[in-house]
């Protein structure tokens, strides 16, 4: 991309927040300091920095009083000034930062930690792993109350939803459900977000190896750490699809395994009861924990 273009895109990301712009600047002034060549990459709505093997973080002016210093760490939890990151290119933790003054040694440090991770050659393959035996298929119940209506407060870029509906994430092509434009899963058992309660019923296929339990199916989602059934919010315009905006997980991974164990056995299943409004009042989203899901194994 031309220089001109590039400055381009960089100008009208902060044409209506200019006092952001320094912030940007401060970040790319720290760029030389960590170690090895930056490629600076502008895109649409943030700024890319890549090493020669690819991107390790992002500055995206989120809102008029904040810019988000996005960063690859994939084994970074969380903590302190390392907050979520959410729809922040390919980011796994962001830093919120309003003045350039912000942009210290904390945040240079994070930024070096980052380039340092995704500069090293990736681990050499390992073989593929056999399937471990299966146990059992495990039918999963889940049981919603508490949903938060039709509506809710404006997501970022102040969109407002009114026809909110949310439904089980599935891959099974036998279910009938919702088309989900973008996605290749469809939106099972939609149900309005005003209705007093929800369920939904799943299956998965259940594995046990020498590191614990696997599931996967259909139904399933995520990878061998991260296996999920996944909850879409969205919009229903009338026209066979949910416009999703937002999405929960309720993760199998997080199931004690002497539950699953029990939820296996003959006329049992596994109950998942979630309380679907989070402490905002919106949908609940991202990976729900105990404040929102509860597991047991029920006839």
């Amino acid at each position: 991309m031309a220089a001109d273009a590039e400055q381009q895109l960089i100008d009208k990301q902060y044409a209506d927040r200019p006092r952001l712009r320094p912030v940007l600047d401060a970040i790319l002034e720290a760029v030389p300091s960590v170690g090895g060549p930056v490629t600076v990459q502008p895109r649409g709505t943030l700024v890319s920095l890549a090493t020669p093997r690819r991107v390790f973080a992002v500055v995206k002016p989120t809102t008029k009083n904040r810019v988000d210093l996005g960063l690859r760490l994939d084994a970074a939890a969380p903590d302190g000034r390392l907050r979520p990151a959410r729809d922040i290119g390919q980011a796994t933790v962001r830093i919120p930062l309003s003045e350039p003054g912000e942009v210290d040694g904390d945040v240079v440090g994070w930024l070096r930690r980052a380039y340092e991770e995704n500069a090293a050659p990736p681990p050499p393959q390992r073989p593929a792993r056999r399937p471990s035996p299966v146990a059992g298929t495990l039918t999963v119940a889940i049981e919603g109350t508490d949903l938060p209506g039709l509506t809710c407060n404006p997501g970022p870029g102040g969109a407002v939803h009114e026809s909110i509906h949310v439904a089980l994430f599935s891959r099974d092509k036998g279910r009938p459900g919702l088309t989900v434009p973008g996605k290749p899963g469809r939106a099972v058992g939609p149900v309005p977000g005003d209705s007093p309660s929800a369920r939904w019923e799943a299956e998965a296929t259940v594995r046990r190896g020498d590191d614990g339990f696997d599931f996967t199916g259909p139904n399933v989602g995520g990878d061998r750490t991260d296996r999920n059934l996944g909850l879409a919010w969205g919009d229903v315009p009338g026209d066979g699809t949910l416009r999703l905006f937002r999405g929960a997980k309720l993760r199998l991974a997080d199931v004690p395994p002497g539950l699953i164990e029990e939820a296996l056995r003959p006329g049992r299943r596994l109950v998942a009861r979630v309380r679907l409004t989070d402490a905002k009042g919106n949908p609940v989203c991202a990976r729900l924990g105990p404040a929102n899901l509860t597991w047991s194994a029920e006839p």
